[in-house]
C-alpha cells in the first residue's frame, strides 16, 4: 500500500469526476504552468487509489506534463460492481482507454504502479496506439512473491466473511508487526481508513486474485511498439530487484534503479522518479518524431 505524506492538492490541481464512455472515475487533473510538454496517466496499485501520485503531480507540472492520477473502477471514490466478474484484466484496460479518450489531446504516456502496473499493460495489449510510451514503475513480470501471496490469501479469504472493520483492524494489526513500520499522522491514518471502506470488497479480491496467480507476461511486454520503461527503489520487496531487472532486460526497457526508495518512489522519491520519467518521455517523444519522418 501507497500512503502519501500530505493529502494537500499541488498547485494547478483540481479534483473532479472523469465522464467517460464507461462511467465516471474520480481524478485529480494537474496542469502544468505553461505550455504543456504532453499527458500522463497515472493508474494507482493494489490497495490504492489517485491519492498515491500526490508527490508526484507538482514535480510532473514542473517539467512541464500535465499529469491525471484516477482511481480505477471500485477504487476509493469511483463507483465499481459488487461482483468479482466486474473486474477481469480485460475491463480494467478497456477502462484505461476510455479514460484516455475522455481526456482528449490524443495518445498519453501511461504509468502503472504495482497492480495499476498489469492494469495499464492490459490497456496497452487492447490499444497500443492509444499511448506514447509504458512505465511500469515497481510493477512485475507475473505474479508477487510468497509473502505477498499469503497476505493476499489471508485478505482474500477474510473480506467474504467478516466485517470490514475486523478486516482492518487484522491488516493494521500485522502492518505494525513489520520492523520497518512507522507511525502515520493522524490526518493520513484518517484518510486511509476513509479509502479502505469506500473501496469495493469485489476490487479488492479480484486484484488480489490477479497479484496471486498471473502468469509470467514478460514475452507479451516485449512485442508491445511502444518505448517501454521499468523503474523500482533499489529497496523493493514486492517483487525482487532480480527478477525485475531480467524483465527490464528481456523486453529492451530503459532501467530505472531509485535509490533509498522502496515499493512506492512515486510517494518517497518523487523528484528523482520524475527525472527518470521526463528523460525517458522526451527520448521516447523523439524517437516517434524520427519515425515519423522517417515514413515522410
Amino acid at each position: 500500500m501507497s500512503k502519501p505524506r500530505s493529502l494537500e492538492l499541488p498547485p494547478r490541481t483540481r479534483a473532479y469526476r472523469l465522464r467517460t464512455d464507461r462511467q465516471e472515475f474520480a481524478v485529480l487533473d494537474a496542469v502544468p504552468e505553461g505550455r504543456s510538454r504532453g499527458t500522463v496517466l497515472l493508474v494507482p496499485g493494489y490497495t490504492g487509489s489517485k491519492e498515491d501520485f500526490l508527490g508526484l503531480l507538482g514535480p510532473l507540472g514542473d517539467a512541464g506534463y500535465r499529469a491525471v492520477a484516477v482511481d480505477g473502477r471500485g477504487q476509493f471514490e469511483s463507483p465499481g460492481p459488487r461482483r468479482t466478474a466486474g473486474y477481469t484484466p480485460r475491463t480494467l484496460g478497456a477502462d484505461v482507454l476510455a479514460q484516455v479518450a475522455a481526456l482528449g489531446g490524443g495518445p498519453v504516456h501511461l504509468v502503472g504502479h504495482s497492480f495499476g502496473g498489469f492494469v495499464a499493460r492490459s490497456a496497452a495489449r487492447l490499444d497500443p496506439s492509444a499511448f506514447l510510451s509504458l512505465t511500469l514503475l515497481a510493477s512485475g513480470p507475473g505474479r508477487v512473491g510468497p509473502d505477498q501471496r499469503t497476505k493476499i490469501r489471508m485478505l482474500q479469504t477474510a473480506l467474504p466473511v467478516l466485517p470490514p472493520s475486523w478486516v482492518w483492524a487484522a491488516t493494521q494489526w500485522l502492518d505494525g508487526r513489520d520492523p520497518a513500520y512507522v507511525a502515520d499522522p493522524p490526518e493520513i491514518v484518517a484518510f486511509l481508513t476513509r479509502r479502505w471502506y469506500a473501496t469495493q470488497p469485489a476490487q479488492l479480491i479480484a486484484a488480489g486474485r490477479q497479484l496471486r496467480v498471473e502468469p509470467d507476461r514478460t514475452e507479451g511486454l516485449a512485442r508491445l511498439p511502444l518505448p517501454l520503461h521499468v523503474a523500482y527503489g533499489d529497496g523493493e520487496s514486492v517483487w525482487t530487484t532480480g527478477e525485475l531487472a531480467h524483465m527490464a532486460r528481456s523486453i529492451d526497457a530503459r532501467h530505472t534503479v531509485i535509490r533509498g526508495a522502496d515499493h512506492s518512489p512515486n510517494v518517497s522519491h518523487p523528484e528523482e522518479l520524475t527525472a527518470a520519467l521526463a528523460e525517458f518521455w522526451q527520448e521516447a517523444t523523439t524517437r516517434r518524431a524520427a519515425g515519423r519522418l522517417g515514413r515522410g
